[in-house]
């Protein structure tokens, strides 16, 4: 049973950066986080929640919402088995709880910036940009 636990929100000015972090643990002995596809989601008040991008497993590629292309970026790092969201020059209308997903199958892919299957997630992490 995967295990993911987001950390790194916080209060940001527009135009600042933050970078998130999703841990995930209680992989199959042997196994590593870049076998899984990992994706980010996010829910402000009152709005339905919504993707931000996706990472696929292995040698897959990562891709990105619309509205956030060009200025966030997904990577991980399988000795730590985590995934990060760089979030660049950061707007209001960024602001949300930030939550990550995995597909419990390995090699697997993203359905363009979502998940086939998003059978864990984390408990989430508040991004607020204010002045």
């Amino acid at each position: 049973q995967l295990h993911l636990v987001e950390s790194g929100g916080g209060l940001v000015q527009p135009g600042g950066s933050l970078r998130l972090s999703c841990a995930a643990s209680g992989f199959p002995s042997g196994s590593t986080v870049d076998r899984y596809a990992v994706a980010w989601y996010r829910q402000a008040p009152g709005k339905e929640r919504e993707g931000v991008g996706c990472i696929s497993s292995t040698k897959g590629g990562s891709y990105y919402a619309g509205s956030v292309k060009g200025r966030f970026t997904i990577s991980r790092d399988n000795a730590n088995n985590t995934v990060y969201l760089q979030m660049n020059n950061l707007k209001p209308e960024d602001t949300a709880v930030y939550y990550c997903a995995a597909d419990g199958r390995p090699y697997f892919y993203c359905i363009g910036y979502f998940l086939e299957r998003s059978d864990h997630w984390g408990q989430g992490t508040q991004v607020t940009v204010s002045s």
